[in-house]
């Protein structure tokens, strides 16, 4: 039978818990511990046996092997157990450069049982066919209980809420709750201090983690701390499997849970990425969520494999080719995509906050593919100092009418759009549109850094230039565009928002419909495009004074965002606000002030108290109330 499990998991301090229930229950059986972690090791181990057995033997190790095996299997009657410690080494258990595997010294009798540990799951199958048991991380009460037993000032223990934080962050890890009891004891320190450490800085945790103690029930040279444990067998590794090796490192450098498969590096032939994955796996530094391919690891491994990176002079390359691989596959920030992106967010956003200094183009170029999409999840605040980051570097780096220079900052003074800084995007803008002059007319580039530019104005109140820019584009975009093209909608949808400023309301109507007609017809329900038409065509009717038909379509676009927008998304609270508005109009004003109530607590802590946002939704709640408790009155 094989323990399997994770480096620090107690696979060796179980196996001494069940020697000596043995050695008290049953006092017939020899019990026989044999370390496997090296050659030399497993050779002492015989020696020690033969002397204890007295076995007489020339001295030659290959002899005293060879006699114990021989000894054990010949003694029938005689019950033993022989606990094969460290077996992870797949050389050392089954032989290389013409040295034999430590296996063909093992007994083989109905006498006796053989219980290996091994971190390695291949190794384990490969020992114990399907006799193994995996052994998984403590819990709750037997972390508590383990600590406390650990602890020489037992008053520690006092303040559960804290107990409970310290043994999460150290996932319940036996070993690292040892490491941790050990620091507590050596330098009497209290548990809010020790979490403080743990989670201060990157530097304060890995020194913290990577500090030796002294453990008796484990080997006299063997790593104790929990950030170098795993170091041998990542080592092994690097020997056996470098493309393992090579995803090991990969994932030390991205966030530690929630790996898509797509993220890492293509590898052909496929089988080989399978079996580099499959290497991780068998060591228990990834593991696979049930029919997904995504991965978490364990996150002080992932602390681990960071350092074991830095020691090899791995960490620049491995980040630099990540980094290149990751901008290249980051999908665009088109709606169909926002599954795969929202995979990836987090991993770019670690990558890209470890290397803000960098002077790779690489990096800037990722900063607008994650500023684009977080426009999109409306993430306005977050999406702006990515942008920052890249066209300041841009602006310092390349010419003013360099094509990714100018994206960077074309993205950036619509995420400043969204996000109601108006004027300093209206500056941006007005640049941008200056330096694509030389651009030829028809520039999809120019078309588009016009329309922007006609949405700040309308946000401006500068309404009159707005709607000539926007008449000027859409002259033009009738000439290269098709009647469904989405830059032509998408200009006719801001168009009839001025027109709508201005009181043109029939005007607005009419290209709205066409617009809602034409976008019913080329996206799917849910698509943000078709609701934010749906949704201005329903203030217009409000507008207009046709309530009812504001009502139908604004409660279908709410629903819509509802189910598939987070609560803070700026659209779903426009759509509920202006929801409410109808409502209102309408005379439910109790239904008006359910909806309200909600987006008035949401914009106040979402954009703060003076935000025009929340000041908007806050009058028309008081507005609301005023009209409710005049009714009740009037009754």
């Amino acid at each position: 039978m094989a323990i399997a499990g994770l480096g620090g998991v107690g696979k060796t301090q179980l196996v001494l818990e069940f020697a000596f229930l043995i050695k008290e229950a049953r006092p017939d059986y020899s019990i026989f511990w044999v370390p496997a972690f090296s050659r030399e090791a497993f050779e002492q181990a015989y020696a020690e046996i033969a002397i204890r057995l007295g076995i007489i033997h020339t001295g030659e190790n290959e002899e005293v092997k060879s006699l114990v095996k021989k000894h054990l299997e010949e003694q029938t009657g005689r019950k033993w157990i022989m606990i094969v410690d460290n077996a992870d080494d797949e050389d050392i258990l089954f032989g290389a450069q013409l040295e034999d595997g430590i296996v063909e010294y093992l007994p083989e009798s109905e006498d006796g049982f053989i219980l290996f540990t091994s971190r390695h799951q291949k190794a384990a199958v490969a020992l114990a066919n399907s006799d193994v048991i995996e052994l998984g991380q403590m819990s709750a009460w037997e972390a508590t209980d383990f600590l406390g037993k650990s602890l020489t000032r037992k008053e520690l223990l006092c303040d559960d809420s804290e107990t409970t934080e310290l043994l999460n962050e150290l996932t319940h890890l036996p070993l690292a709750i040892a490491q941790a009891a050990a620091y507590l004891n050596e330098n009497k320190i209290s548990v809010s201090k020790y979490l403080y450490l743990l989670r201060n800085t990157e530097q304060d945790m890995a020194s913290l983690l990577s500090r030796e103690f002294r453990d008796r029930t484990r080997y006299k040279y063997s790593k104790n701390a929990i950030a170098t444990t795993w170091l041998v067998s990542f080592n092994q590794i690097r020997k056996k499997d470098p493309t393992a090796a090579e995803m090991l490192a990969l994932i030390a450098f991205i966030e530690p849970k929630a790996i898509p498969r797509s993220i890492f590096p293509p590898i052909k032939p496929e089988e080989r990425l399978e079996y580099a994955i499959g290497t991780l796996c068998a060591y228990d530094f990834i593991t696979r969520r049930e029919n997904e391919d995504i991965y978490d690891m364990h996150r002080l491994v992932h602390l681990a494999a960071q350092i074991w990176t830095r020691k090899h002079d791995l960490a620049n390359a491995t980040e630099t080719k990540l980094i290149k691989h990751l901008n290249g596959v980051f999908p665009p920030n088109e709606y169909e995509n926002r599954d795969l992106w929202r995979e990836y967010f987090p991993h770019a956003l670690a990558l890209l906050q470890a290397n803000k200094e960098s002077h790779l183009k690489e990096v800037y170029s990722l900063c607008v593919k994650v500023g684009l999409c977080l426009v999109v999840d409306g993430r306005y605040r977050e999406a702006i100092s990515w942008l920052e980051m890249s066209f300041s570097w841009c602006s310092h780096n390349l010419p003013e009418e360099d094509s990714d220079r100018q994206l960077s900052q074309h993205v950036l003074a619509l995420a400043l759009l969204d996000n109601g800084e108006v004027t300093k995007s209206i500056e941006l803008l007005q640049v941008l549109v200056r330096a694509q002059n030389s651009l030829a007319e028809r520039d999809p580039k120019r078309l588009i850094s016009q329309h922007v530019l006609s949405r700040a104005y309308l946000d401006n109140d500068q309404v009159d230039e707005a709607i000539e820019l926007l008449q000027y584009i859409a002259t033009i975009q009738e000439e290269v565009f098709e009647d469904h093209h989405p830059d032509r909608l998408a200009s006719e949808h801001v168009l009839a928002r001025a027109y709508l400023r201005k009181g043109r309301t029939e005007e607005a109507i009419k290209i709205l419909q066409h617009v809602v007609s034409t976008a019913e017809k080329t996206l799917e329900k849910q698509h943000p495009d078709r609701l934010i038409s749906q949704h201005v065509l329903g203030r217009a009717f409000l507008e207009n004074g046709e309530v009812k038909k504001a009502i139908q379509l604004l409660q279908h676009v709410v629903t819509m965002r509802e189910n598939h927008f987070d609560e803070q998304h700026p659209h779903r609270l426009e759509g509920q606000h202006f929801l409410a508005r109808a409502f209102l109009a309408d005379g439910q004003k109790t239904e008006a002030i359910k909806i309200l109530q909600h987006v008035v607590m949401v914009r106040k802590g979402l954009l703060g108290p003076q935000h025009p946002k929340f000041l908007e939704s806050y009058n028309l709640l008081s507005l609301a109330k005023e009209r409710e408790e005049n009714a009740s009155q009037a009754i």
